[in-house]
Formats: C-alpha cells, structure tokens, sequence
C-alpha cells in the first residue's frame, strides 16, 4: 500500500483512503502534509468510510478534533493549522486521543512534526490541476 498514487476524482482518493484504513491497527497514526485544497478531507472521509465510521466527515479547522465512531476502531480528526507549541498541542486533547487506542489522523501534522511518532504513516498530497492529485503513503 506504500507508494505513489495519482488520482483524478475525488472517488479514486476515497478509495486509496479506505483501503489505507484496512491496514490500520489500534493506536496508528497518519500524518497529513499538504497545501490548502489538496483534499486532505477528502482523503479523512475514506478513511473513516473505511473504518465504518460513516463518511459525514467535515473539516476540523476550528474545532480542531472531530470523533467518529462505528462499528470498528474510532477516528480521532485533528486540524493542526492553528497550533504551535506544547502548550497548545496538549489544548487538543491529541495525547489523550492517542492513547485511547482508535486511528489518529492529523492535518497539518508538518506543524507539530517533533511530537509525531516515526511509526507514523505519513500521506502527503499535491495538487496537480484541477482534478488530480499526487499522494505519497510512507511508513506503512
């Protein structure tokens, strides 16, 4: 499942996000890294279809984590644009949330990258036009 992966809609994304999901295990944690509008909700929302946690996924911008749950493992949404530093790290709850043993998965996770752990897997995605997307899955 490592590798590189072009998309051109936003259906094949959803589907290389949940097929990532099935070879997650309790305690994982993905790293997202790219620009604004690359799709990284997009690519949370397969994730969480692929967890059974629904697909009803929206950005997590100012709430700064969203929880989904379902029948499987749990989906911890964080947005760490906004955050810089320890203090403000921990205001999330994130290291609380990654001891309760569901999936993590963290936008923006360049901006708190000293406290990701190196077993994380890190997607990164790139806009390439309008409609496709470079997406690299490391780490899995």
């Amino acid at each position: 499942m490592a590798g590189i992966y072009i998309t051109t809609c936003e259906e094949e994304t959803l589907g290389i996000a949940a097929e990532l999901a099935s070879k997650l295990k309790p305690g994982s944690i993905i790293a997202m890294r790219g620009g604004l509008g690359v799709g990284k909700t997009v690519f949370a929302r397969g994730v969480a279809a692929g967890l059974d946690c629904g697909d009803d996924v929206t950005s997590p911008t100012f709430a700064l984590v969203h929880e989904y749950h379902g029948t499987g493992l749990s989906l911890y949404h964080f947005d760490m644009y906004r955050v810089s530093g320890f203090e403000s790290l921990c205001s999330t709850g994130f290291f609380d949330y990654a001891e309760a043993g569901g999936i993590l998965l963290v936008e923006w996770s360049e901006n708190i990258a000293q406290y990701i752990p190196d077993n994380a897997v890190t997607v990164t995605m790139e806009r390439v036009d309008d409609n496709t997307r470079r997406i690299c899955i490391e780490n899995l």
